[in-house]
């Protein structure tokens, strides 16, 4: 049975620059959902991460 009243995530506003939980903020302007307020402070560090992986890849795609 799904859970009625489902945990709305933690996000990161980019415009402001917070860790908030649920739908503070308008969607175009948030990071997330993140599991727990920890995770959701370091979106920015995750995201360039991602960002690097991602061009890693393409880079490598692109060499074979």
């Amino acid at each position: 049975m799904a859970d009625s009243n489902p945990d709305p995530g933690w996000y990161y506003c980019t415009k402001h620059g917070t860790v908030e939980h649920g739908d503070t903020c308008r969607a175009g302007d948030r990071l997330g959902p993140y599991p727990d307020r920890e995770t959701a402070s370091r979106a920015l560090e995750i995201a360039r991460e991602r960002s690097a992986a991602w061009d890693k890849a393409e880079r490598d795609w692109d060499e074979d």
